[in-house]
This record gives structure tokens, sequence and C-alpha cells, in this order.
């Protein structure tokens, strides 16, 4: 075999080993003999084989479950609590230089975060600020990955497990509570209603005519049933009168 045409052949699949893709949401950190040389950008990139190896990093948001932590809130409640991470690599450089497995150490990170956190304050403050729960936590956590080149986009608290006993308690008291509003309610109608039984009757007080139509509607009211038997126990004549005008 020609030995030119053997060289062609080795120097060609030497040229074919060295080829690497770089996907647009990726960057490629490329080290030679183990030392840091630089970044290469997405496309069709060459690597001297053997001697250079690459290591790709994915700079899309990436998303973290934080495990379910057993809390125990300040109020003495034990419950567990999950959630999710939201972050981001602005720097390939430091998130592969300046930490190891930088995902394992967000979860870390995350999981101590929501134990601190929640064990600060009471059940009600983390049922109903979930929100600002997550940004407290984001705010510990960011803290430390912010020298790894790691943006930490959100953090969000899922779910809260709470014992079955405080699950009735809690269930009890908003049934308790939707009786209290639905009695003040109650109280507040009648409140109105005898307001306006009062203005009515002081108007009808001014008038015997209007005394009367009232009696007779409310005889005609009770007549419609057909079944009873209505007695009118005094004349008409001893209902009150209005006092006649002086005439001049």
């Amino acid at each position: 075999m020609n030995p030119l045409f053997l060289f062609s052949i080795i120097f060609l699949l030497f040229l074919l080993a060295g080829l690497r893709i770089v996907f647009e949401y990726k960057r490629a950190l490329k080290f030679r003999f183990g030392k840091y040389v630089k970044t290469l950008q997405p496309g069709l990139r060459w690597i001297i084989p053997v001697v250079e190896t690459i290591q790709v990093v994915d700079i899309r948001v990436i998303t973290i479950n934080i495990v379910s932590q057993e809390v125990m809130t300040e109020d003495n409640v034990p419950c567990s609590i999950d959630g999710v991470v939201f972050f981001k690599i602005n720097d390939p450089e430091k998130a592969v230089l300046e930490v190891e497995e930088y995902d394992f150490a967000i979860t870390q990170l995350s999981q101590a975060a929501l134990r601190d956190v929640c064990g600060k304050v009471e059940l009600d403050t983390i049922l109903s600020k979930r929100e600002e729960m997550g940004k407290n936590i984001k705010s510990i956590v960011e803290t430390e990955t912010h020298h790894w080149g790691i943006e930490i986009i959100d953090v969000k608290i899922k779910d809260i497990q709470l014992p079955e006993n405080m699950r009735r308690m809690m269930a009890n008291q908003a049934e308790a509570e939707r009786s209290r509003r639905a009695r003040i309610i109650l109280a507040e109608a009648e409140n109105q209603a005898a307001a306006k039984l009062l203005e009515a009757g002081l108007q009808i007080d001014k008038s015997p005519s209007a005394i009367k139509l009232r009696l007779y509607q409310t005889l005609s009211n009770i007549a419609a049933e057909k079944n009873s038997t209505i007695l009118f126990p005094f004349p008409e004549e001893v209902l009150p009168r209005g006092k006649k005008k002086n005439e001049e």
C-alpha cells in the first residue's frame, strides 16, 4: 500500500476525530491537558484529539425539584414542604471550575434554605404567603450561587402536607368562621329591616287612610288561603283619625 495514501487516511481520520458540534443552547469548555483554554461558541468546532477535551454546559433555564422536607414551624406544627427551583447558568466557566456538580449543590442549598425560612415563621404565614417564602429562599440560595456564575430565577413552594389532626382543626376553624360571617350578615339584615319598618310605621301614622289601607291589605293576604275565618273585634270607627283642621 502506498505510504502516502495510508498517511492521508490517518490524517483524515485524525481531523474527523476532532470535530465537535456545539448546539445553540449549549456552551463547550475546552481543556488542553486538563487546563482550561476557552469556551467554544455554538457551531462546528474542532479540537485536537487526545490532547484536548470539552465539557458541555446547558445555558437554558433548568428546573430542580426540592424533595419534601420535614419542617417544624415557629408555632411547633410539623409539616412536609416541597418546592421547585428555576436557575440559569450565566457564566459556564465559573459553573464548571468553581463548584463540583452545580445542580447537586443547588439542590442541597435549596433544601437547607427551605428548612431555615419555614422554620422561623408560623404555619399561617407559610400557608398564606407562599410567594414571600419563595422569595426569601431565593435570596438565600442566590447569595451562594452568584459566585458560581449561576442565576436563580425563581423558587416556588409546591405543596404543604399537614398532619391529619391539624387538617381537621383547620376545617373546623373555617366552618366556624363561615358560621360567624353568616350570623353577622343576618344581624345586619335584621337591623336594616327594623330601620325600614320603623320608617314605614312613622309614615303610615301620618295618614289615617294609609292605616286603613294597610289593614285591609293585611286582611286580604290572610283571606287568600280561604281556609280560615277572620273576626274583626272592633268597629272601623275606633281606628285613629287625623285631627280636623279648624274651619275659618
